[in-house]
């Protein structure tokens, strides 16, 4: 397994917070945090955007509004406008759930269509989809890939991270459907020796609402 150093590390970290008592205080102590360590990314909800963006203006910590969370079944319209208010608000990157029913339907039209207006809504910054894979067959997540990858989005994520934590394995079919150039995010992390692996399995994103406050320990 390969040893990064802990800024390296740090580069591939989106910290979240997303509980619902969620304060003005805490979404200061996790922009504090983030910008102290480096991470790639602050993820949190709507209404907190603009209180992170203004927080981390003068740094290199990216700012991703989460779009229809944690549920993904919104309307269409409801999830592009949502994403127009969170760049009005200062969001960098987007990172939207996945219509899950639809895609179980087989409703791929009405699911790829949905990604394409998030994207376009988006204005060229990376746009995250998140597949929820705990909740889909092998061949449903290959298939919410491949609508990925012809939506103009930029990379897909295993899950929340509320149901369940990223695998090796989860990341590897990942990884394997959407070739090596595309962004992969495996969340849900609390454990360091796991988000090493999570890496060498080919994660370029490593989603965590602990945010690893032992980073250096991470990169032994």
């Amino acid at each position: 397994m390969k040893t990064l150093s802990p800024a390296e590390l740090a580069g591939h970290i989106e910290r979240t917070l997303v509980r619902p008592d969620a304060t003005r205080r805490d979404i200061e102590q996790l922009c504090a945090e983030a910008r102290a360590q480096g991470s790639h990314c602050v993820c949190v909800n709507g209404s907190h955007v603009a209180l992170a963006y203004a927080l981390l203006e003068d740094t290199e910590v990216k700012v991703t509004g989460l779009v229809a969370f944690p549920l993904g079944a919104a309307d269409t319209d409801a999830k592009r406008y949502e994403t127009e208010v969170a760049i009005d608000h200062g969001a960098q990157e987007i990172e939207l759930v996945l219509n899950i029913g639809r895609l179980k339907d087989g409703d791929h039209r009405y699911v790829v269509r949905e990604l394409r207006d998030v994207a376009e809504a988006a204005d060229e910054r990376p746009v995250k989809v998140i597949l929820e894979t705990a909740l889909l067959t092998p061949e449903e997540v290959r298939r919410a890939c491949e609508l990925a990858l012809d939506s103009g989005v930029h990379c897909v994520c295993t899950g929340t991270g509320l149901k369940s934590a990223a695998t090796a394995e989860d990341v590897r079919s990942l990884r394997a459907a959407v070739g090596e150039k595309f962004g992969v995010k495996a969340a849900g992390l609390s454990d360091a020796q796991t988000a090493l692996a999570l890496l060498e399995a080919g994660a370029s994103r490593l989603g965590t609402a602990e945010g690893f406050a032992g980073l250096s320990d991470l990169a032994k």
